[in-house]
């Protein structure tokens, strides 16, 4: 019978230790309890969360599914109040007891709030506008707050402040970041790198000032500023506390066990006299030490499973030496060790250069290096973080620890590292981790990654992770598929361009291409892509440039294989009049239109017109675009309805030219087809649209979305039942906007829906699981404001020569030369 293992806490250091347990083969009928109803997310790329440079699904190191492949009974958003140490049960808070064999406390630690008067407000928690940052709900009021205000104010200057100034500059116009101390991030660094780091700072336009004791939160019923003891007061509409952290240790002392700072912990990482209690994370207090890093985290965590599962029953945790990495508010800093001499015969190497944003700081005691600092750039860190860790041995030209002077290349110091050399702090990767993957088949680094997890924390170690990946694949090292990159010309996935382009007010693709590429080569592959972004983002106020369009979007119609092109005039909803259609068959008989077709969008298309003749054919025409040409929504295709049709249950007609009216033209990562059908039997083909609205008894409404019926066939997925058709008008208004805004160029719905998640799109959509519908809404309603018919350029060309004659696609008969 398998044993009965409960783990209290799902956060990083929980979720991995059962990892470490399950990759050792332990049998174990495991349960978890999780204070969060998520599955395990890294806590570090909160950050990026809060710049925008990372969605909610690129955190999860574990979803919901993995529990459930495992066998992991895990129950979310249930807090455990008591441990019965003796008839060995955990009790939770609604009284509910679970009985255990073996029990892991994983409660981690809180964020440290100081008793600042205004702070909070009796009975209802925090003041309106004071945020804490350590968790993923944080994160998300912080962000829905911070939009709707201008000037925020961080309360701590270490590593979570910073990182959360930087991550708000992206949500409010002005940020100030006070720091009690004289310098900051004042564990780690000495006061002439927190200088340097200041400036460094100062220079990304966060107003910085040290030695600010904040004294009042300012406000009556929501924060107007705050107060410092020196009597100065700085305006601001948020307050953001991001003062340290401290660890979770109620339940163990409720429980009589013993606490000090943290959890007192043995070697094996036991609870004193507690045989069947195991501690492990920031809970933890081992030989008087608590570890606010991740890398100590996952040392504890392997020699807790080697323990628990009896691999290695000597295991043990001696403590960890600290050596960090990271990217502090966009600045490389790199920490270990002393960061100070502390004797007189220490060895000490320093190098400034302020301008720069650089410092160097070495210190040496009888021949080994104790301790080191970076700020601005950190090429030697590798071999630092192993010179520290390992004592390994020193050039005698003691410069060489601070510069490259014409020494190995990169890939001999990868070769130099030991197999357990720990690459990758936030997800604990060692170097033979990595070379095991790619001795496995796995080629690319990007591949590795993704396999490893190495890199996907704050990145600083994607460097050395490519330098193993090409050592350990002897230099046949696959070309990465740049899949992250949003268009292949401009180095980053959509959230952080997206970012970006906020940041620097970026309105044209030029200025992308100016300020966002090294060198600011333009990409001509990319244009499209940065241009329907653009476009998205700004509608309006959207700076075109005619020759970041392809051709089709220059002229608004579809070139065909032999140069012409193809009109198609919009009928909304598949619906016509009398009169409309002789206008059609006059124009194009008038201008002589090679082909008159019916399309499978319930259009008529006018195919073989030369570009010359299309503002013509508009003219003459004088109807809307149909959009048949652009990577935007396209037509909206109903049956007959409950007007004419003796099965019909809703009028699909009247809402396909709803819909069709409203969202006509909005630009996308790729065609948008939707349809409307008036009963279940599905004539209008809803089921395998981009979204498709299937009407059914009682007036209700289905939607359904990711559907394809082109090259790929896939039956969309259930987004939503609904009462109205308002209703489905704005979800399918706010599906539309989260598929522009997350989507990956040219990626249809078919693909999106499915990477995504339906259940994580109806969160998000339907539930308003991340309060962005709001947001979502009047980004659409902006967009749909914004539009302008195309084809209303025929009177005045947007340039000379928009309609000049082109050349045919095709080799046309050459007329022979005597």
């Amino acid at each position: 019978m398998s044993s009965r293992l409960v783990v209290i806490g799902n956060g990083m250091a929980g979720a991995r230790t059962v990892e470490e347990i399950l990759s050792r083969g332990g049998d174990f009928d495991i349960t978890m309890f999780g204070d969060e109803p998520y599955g395990n997310y890294n806590r570090i790329m909160l950050s990026n969360l809060l710049a925008g440079v990372e969605d909610e699904s690129g955190i999860f190191l574990n979803d919901l599914g993995w529990y459930a492949d495992n066998g992991i009974t895990l129950h979310t958003g249930r807090r455990i109040s008591r441990i019965d140490r003796f008839a060995k049960q955990v009790y939770a808070e609604d009284g509910t007891a679970t009985p255990y064999d073996k029990l892991i406390i994983a409660t981690g630690s809180r964020a440290f709030v100081p008793p600042i008067p205004g702070i909070h407000r009796p009975g209802r928690g925090y003041h309106q506008g004071v945020f804490a940052f350590r968790t993923l709900d944080d994160t998300r009021s912080m962000i829905r707050y911070a939009r709707e205000h201008e000037r925020a104010v961080v309360i701590g200057g270490g590593l979570l402040g910073l990182e959360a100034a930087r991550g708000l500059q992206n949500h409010v116009s002005h940020v100030t970041l006070l720091h009690a101390m004289g310098h900051l991030m004042n564990t780690q660094l000495d006061a002439q790198a927190g200088a340097i780091l200041q400036r460094s700072v100062e220079q990304l336009g966060i107003e910085v000032v040290c030695d600010a004791m904040t004294t009042e939160i300012l406000g009556k019923h929501a924060v107007t500023g705050v107060k410092l003891a020196d009597g100065r007061v700085i305006e601001c509409d948020v307050v953001v506390v991001a003062a340290g952290i401290r660890a979770n240790v109620e339940v163990a002392t409720a429980s009589g066990l013993t606490v000090e700072r943290g959890i007192v912990v043995d070697d094996q990482m036991r609870a004193v006299d507690e045989p069947d209690i195991y501690v492990v994370g920031e809970c933890a207090q081992h030989r008087g030490e608590t570890y606010g890093l991740v890398a100590p985290l996952w040392d504890q965590a392997k020699v807790l499973a080697d323990h628990l599962t009896g691999r290695d029953t000597q295991a043990a945790y001696h403590g960890s030496r600290l050596a960090t990495k990271l990217k502090v508010a966009g600045v490389d800093v790199a920490s270990m060790g002393l960061k100070e001499p502390e004797r007189d015969d220490d060895e000490t190497l320093v190098f400034s250069e302020p301008r720069k944003g650089i410092y160097k700081s070495i210190i040496i005691r009888d021949g080994r290096l104790v301790g080191a600092t970076l700020v601005g750039d950190v090429r030697k860190v590798a071999f630092l973080m192993q010179a520290f860790d390992r004592g390994l041995a020193l050039p005698e030209d003691r410069v060489e620890l601070m510069f490259d002077l014409g020494g190995p290349p990169a890939e001999v110091s990868a070769a130099e590292l030991a197999d357990d050399a720990q690459v990758c702090n936030c997800n604990g990767v060692t170097k033979g981790t990595i070379a095991e993957t790619v001795h496995g088949g796995c080629r690319t680094v990007s591949g590795v990654m993704d396999r490893t997890r190495a890199g996907k924390g704050c990145g600083t170690c994607k460097s050395l992770v490519a330098q193993i990946v090409e050592w350990a694949a002897g230099g046949a090292v696959e070309e990465d598929p740049k899949a992250s990159w949003y268009v292949p010309g401009v180095p980053m996935p959509k959230p952080e361009l997206m970012a970006a382009i906020r940041t620097h007010d970026l309105r044209s693709v030029s200025s992308v291409f100016a300020k966002l590429v090294p060198g600011g080569e333009e990409d001509a592959k990319s244009k499209m892509g940065l241009a329907s972004l653009l476009k998205m983002m700004w509608g309006a106020d959207y700076v075109d440039e005619r020759d970041a369009r392809f051709i089709n979007d220059r002229v608004h119609a579809n070139i065909q294989r032999d140069g012409t092109f193809s009109v198609v005039p919009q009928m909304k909803g598949g619906v016509t009049t009398p009169a409309q259609l002789k206008r059609i068959a006059e124009v194009a008989e008038k201008h002589a239109v090679p082909m008159v077709k019916l399309t499978g969008g319930q259009r008529i298309d006018l195919l073989g017109v030369p570009k010359e003749t299309l503002p013509k054919i508009w003219a003459d025409l004088d109807m809307p675009s149909g959009y048949a040409y652009g990577k935007s929504f396209r037509t909206v295709k109903t049956c007959v309805g409950s007007d004419f049709c003796r099965f019909g249950v809703g009028d699909s007609t009247a809402l396909g030219i709803a819909i069709e009216e409203r969202f006509q033209g909005i630009e996308g990562p790729g065609k948008m087809k939707l349809a409307v059908t008036g009963c279940p039997r599905n004539c209008a083909e809803a089921y395998v649209k981009d979204l498709g609205v299937v009407a059914i008894d009682g007036g209700r409404w289905e939607l359904y979305v990711g559907g394809a019926a082109g090259a790929h066939v896939r039956k969309g997925d259930l987004l939503a039942t609904v009462d109205s058709p308002a209703e489905v008008i704005t979800l399918t208004g706010r599906f539309l906007q989260y598929y522009r805004q997350s989507a990956n160029w040219l990626e249809r719905t078919y693909a999106w829906v499915p990477r995504v998640g339906i259940e994580h799109i109806r969160a998000v959509v339907v539930d308003d699981a991340e309060g962005i519908a709001a947001d979502l809404d009047a980004a659409m309603a902006a967009s749909v404001a914004a539009y302008r018919d195309p084809w209303k350029e025929r009177a005045e060309p947007a340039t000379p020569g928009q309609f000049r004659t082109s050349l045919p696609l095709v080799v046309l008969p050459q007329v022979p030369v005597r």
